[in-house]
């Protein structure tokens, strides 16, 4: 293993993250607009992500996009004649903000040319990897996970069972349909199943646990193998799912970290107007006159509704 390597803090070197998707459910402003670079407050998702990368020691983000999507990548250039027209006029706060991105953490593109799936987006990233590297991590854009330390601790669960592990969170079995969810059993180690099982989208009647997968994945280099021999799966893509399920059902070590605290979904409106205000209320420039805000905005919604009378 290369010094490279060891001296990253949980040995997690690559973030795999998929952004080639076209963003529809926020049309019409993804026409011109990548979804991934909506901000939250004042900060696009992806930097989100690239932060959340970086804290855990990772040097570089293979940033899976589309064609027509290299706006993604355009932000974390340098953009020099911004910051030297930002530092003219003494705004300093600024210019640091448009570099923060250019120091996170190398951004490194790999173009899926046609959307196949969420596994055909992480196979795409093996090209990528150094040779020693026997595991990567996966961060999913959409998915905001607080505090950011949830990959800390799967890497800790990785270093001392092998195989991958992912970050799952309970939901109201009614949601499952929506996820991929868990078969579990439980180990000694507290918050940390092992997965015997896992189905993608199941009819919450079918569902085998209430655990589910979101967003974060620490997957063991033996994934890419895993994922030329599956075949499409729902909806007619390759599911990042089976290709997990085929290592489980041929022995290797998948456990499941999970996470006691929240997730914001910024793939739709619903969880993305939610995530702003979560982080607008914590900002400390914006926080106080948001809460005043919105409390005014709730009173005068209650008494057009006649909710304030129930």
């Amino acid at each position: 293993m290369s010094n490279e390597r060891e001296n990253t803090p949980h040995g997690v070197k690559t973030v795999v993250v998929p952004a080639a998707g076209m963003g529809t459910r926020f049309l019409p402003a993804t026409k011109t607009v990548p979804k991934e670079l909506l901000p939250v407050v004042d900060t696009p998702g992806i930097e989100l992500i690239a932060e959340e990368a970086a804290s855990v020691g990772a040097q570089r983000l293979a940033v899976i996009t589309a064609p027509n999507k290299q706006e993604v990548m355009r932000h974390f250039e340098r953009f020099p004649d911004l910051t030297e027209t930002l530092a003219a006029r003494g705004k300093d706060e600024q210019v640091a903000k448009v570099q923060r991105a250019a120091d996170l953490i190398h951004p490194i593109a790999v173009e899926q040319a046609e959307p196949l799936g969420l596994g055909h987006a992480v196979g795409l990233a093996e090209s990528v990897l150094d040779e020693e590297e026997d595991f990567f991590a996966v961060m999913l854009p959409d998915d905001i996970v607080l505090p950011a330390t949830v990959m800390e601790d799967m890497a800790r669960v990785r270093a001392a069972l092998g195989g991958s592990v992912l970050c799952a969170f309970e939901v109201d079995r009614e949601e499952t349909y929506n996820y991929g969810v868990f078969d579990v059993e439980d180990t000694n180690a507290p918050g940390v199943k092992k997965v015997v099982g896992m189905v993608e989208k199941p009819d919450p009647a079918d569902a085998p646990s209430n655990l589910v997968a979101t967003g974060r994945y620490l997957l063991d280099r033996k994934i890419f193998d895993a994922l030329r021999r599956i075949g499409p799966g729902k909806g007619g893509e390759l599911q990042l799912t089976d290709a997990i399920e085929l290592l489980i059902q041929e022995g290797e070590p998948v456990h499941v970290v999970v996470h006691r605290g929240k997730r914001h979904d910024l793939g739709n409106p619903g969880g993305y107007i939610p995530a702003n205000v979560d982080f607008g209320l914590r900002d400390e420039k914006y926080g106080p006159a948001l809460y005043k805000a919105i409390k005014h905005i709730i009173a005068e919604y209650e008494q057009e509704t006649g909710l304030a009378e129930n």
